[in-house]
This record gives structure tokens, C-alpha cells and sequence, in this order.
């Protein structure tokens, strides 16, 4: 009997502990354009992001500035105001990322045809 409450108690440490790690990707960006209505270009600095969800390579039509490594944002209603152009940052990219409702903006600013939505690490 003794032999079942240890091999319980050991299943159930196993799966609280599996169940408690929330842990998360985080990659270092830095926002290299910001274009008006949040039309932001952001390049990956560090992490190995998936190669499909950005740009290699991305010249600026405007500007004819080429950007490594970077991709449209998506999430624009949750971006900080806080962080500038030119500002380096922790973000995470969820695998069911939410959308809120937020005002639409109309204007344009060029930005990378591939778009993440990201959430900012606390680091």
C-alpha cells in the first residue's frame, strides 16, 4: 500500500510540475521604423524565429533603405507607446494570439508583407 502512495504522489508531483512550466520563447527585437498609424517594421536581433514568419531582406520603397530579419507588426492595439524607434526590446510571438478591438487606422506607411503579432517579455 505504502509502495501506491509514493508512486501516486510521485505521478502527481511530475504533472503539477509539467502543468507549472509557462515558460516562453523570448527573441530581442528592435523597432526600426516607425511608420505612422503603428505601421512598425521590427528586426529580430536574437532567437531563432521561425524563417517563414519574416522578411530575410526588405527595402523600403520609400527610402530604399534595406532591413534584415524584420516583419510587419501586427499586434497594434497592445504595442507600448513607450518603446521608440531605434529601441531594442524582449518579445514573445503567441501561438493563439488575440485581437482586440482598437481603432483602424487608414493611412499608410510601408511595412514587410509578412506580419507577426507579439507580446512584450518582461525581461
Amino acid at each position: 500500500m505504502i509502495k501506491y502512495l509514493v508512486g501516486f504522489f510521485i505521478l502527481l508531483n511530475i504533472s503539477c510540475n509539467k502543468s507549472n512550466n509557462t515558460s516562453v520563447a523570448c527573441f530581442k527585437g528592435k523597432l526600426v521604423l516607425k511608420g505612422v498609424c503603428m505601421n512598425y517594421v521590427i528586426q529580430i536581433t536574437e532567437g531563432d524565429v521561425d524563417k517563414a514568419l519574416y522578411e530575410s531582406s526588405w527595402q523600403n520603397p520609400l527610402t530604399n533603405t534595406t532591413y534584415q530579419n524584420v516583419f510587419g507588426l501586427a499586434s497594434t492595439c497592445t504595442f507600448p507607446t513607450t518603446i521608440k524607434e531605434g529601441d531594442e526590446f524582449y518579445f514573445s510571438i503567441p501561438k493563439n494570439p488575440t485581437v482586440p478591438a482598437c481603432a483602424d487606422c487608414k493611412a499608410y506607411s510601408p511595412t514587410p508583407s509578412k506580419k507577426i503579432s507579439i507580446e512584450i517579455c518582461n525581461n
